[in-house]
């Protein structure tokens, strides 16, 4: 008996990516001229894009349904079970539907192809099966045969649902590639999360929100102090009639306490960083994040017009959850 399960487990896991890796790669050689039917379908749809499958194939085809929407087509999942049972009214004439299933052979299939060519409604089939009742019927047909699933009983599917998401992925690109599709586009319709908030969150956003902590060239000790504690950014923009002339940090105030004794005759001036770093309002708050990463930096200086109009410290970002 093998007293090591721990490589035994490790190999599987490698068998495993081995398994789907290579099926993906062969059928990075079955992308033909009917893909390149299919994306002219679904360019040219009007409508939305109804994709629909039954048990593993029905997740898939949800996974993919999410990737359209994101990416600029309009889509929406129909389980082949219940569009037999009244959801076929989702159908609009100018849908193009697209049915996934490895054998191609379900009764659910069956069933609703039929119903769908009936409507009209144009059919691509990503199917594992080129001479099922699917791949006949179906109007485009997009090979995902695959040699063997990952599972060692090649039951489970495994590397058949691998091979529908990255067929679906691969379409998904494409018709974001034609659309020109951009990451302000990307954007409008991933608002929420951090995902989101990298893509418009602008500086101005965050600095808005806090004190603007500023004090003058000639300010003294205590006013430094006072700016810089009573605003809790840990930091204070020192400017000079109107214009930004260096930064203050509560670490600046240690390292001067270190080398000074007598604090009477302190001025701002003496003790600022001039030229401090600092970012234009309309920049991507991710932008700011990367400056202060890239200098060791928790405060950054905000300008509008090249004046002092703020600052955005480490912890908002961290508050957005951009870090």
């Amino acid at each position: 008996m093998n007293n090591n399960p721990v490589i035994d487990l490790v190999n599987w896991a490698k068998a495993t990516i081995e398994n789907e890796a290579k099926a993906l790669l062969q059928m990075k050689d079955s992308i033909d001229e009917q893909f390149q039917k299919a994306i002219n379908f679904l360019k040219e749809c009007k409508d939305r894009v109804v994709i629909s499958g039954i048990g593993k194939s029905a997740v898939i085809a949800q996974k993919i349904v999410a990737t359209m929407n994101s990416t600029g087509t309009p889509a929406l999942f129909m389980h082949a079970a219940d569009a037999i049972h009244g959801d076929l009214g989702m159908i609009q004439q100018g849908d193009v539907v697209i049915v996934i299933s490895k054998s191609g052979e379900t009764s659910e299939i069956k069933a609703l192809v039929p119903l769908i060519k009936n409507f009209g409604n144009c059919i691509i089939a990503i199917c594992g099966n080129e001479n099922s009742f699917l791949a006949r019927e179906a109007n485009v047909f997009l090979n995902t045969t695959i040699d063997k699933e990952a599972c060692p009983n090649n039951l489970a599917p495994t590397t058949s649902t691998t091979v529908q998401m990255v067929m679906g992925d691969a379409l998904a690109i494409c018709l974001l590639q034609l659309k020109g599709f951009t990451a302000s586009d990307f954007a409008k319709y991933h608002p929420g999360g951090a995902l989101g908030k990298r893509l418009y969150l602008r500086v101005g956003d965050l600095s808005r929100q806090n004190p603007h902590p500023q004090v003058e060239t000639t300010a003294n000790l205590k006013e430094i102090i006072f700016s810089i504690s009573s605003d809790r950014l840990g930091a204070t923009a020192v400017c000079h009639q109107g214009k930004l002339f260096g930064i203050i940090t509560d670490g600046d105030l240690r390292r001067m306490m270190e080398k000074e004794t007598d604090f009477t005759n302190i001025k701002a001036m003496d003790i600022c960083s001039p030229n401090p770093k600092n970012i234009n309002q309309d920049a991507l708050a991710i932008e700011a994040l990367n400056l202060m990463r890239a200098n060791n930096i928790s405060q950054l200086i905000v300008l509008e017009n090249e004046k002092y109009a703020g600052m955005v410290h480490l912890h908002d970002l961290l508050r957005e959850g951009l870090i």
